[in-house]
């Protein structure tokens, strides 16, 4: 799986950095950051959570 962020998309609500706070982070800015594109399959449910929960749609997940 890769972690695709959409910067111009996110609006900083952070629901991602709840769900999966080692994958996303915000920078000071308040804008989406992918700390590991390709996490390994222990976090697929808190990254598909962070996708889910994701208000504007910014993030997105590729592959298997």
């Amino acid at each position: 799986m890769r972690v695709r962020a959409d910067t111009t998309r996110c609006e900083g609500y952070a629901n991602c950095v709840i769900a999966a706070p080692d994958v996303f982070s915000l920078d000071d800015d308040f804008i989406v950051e992918v700390l590991d594109e390709r996490p390994d399959d222990g976090q697929r449910a808190a990254v598909e959570e962070a996708v889910d929960s994701c208000p504007t749609a910014a993030l997105s997940i590729e592959g298997d």
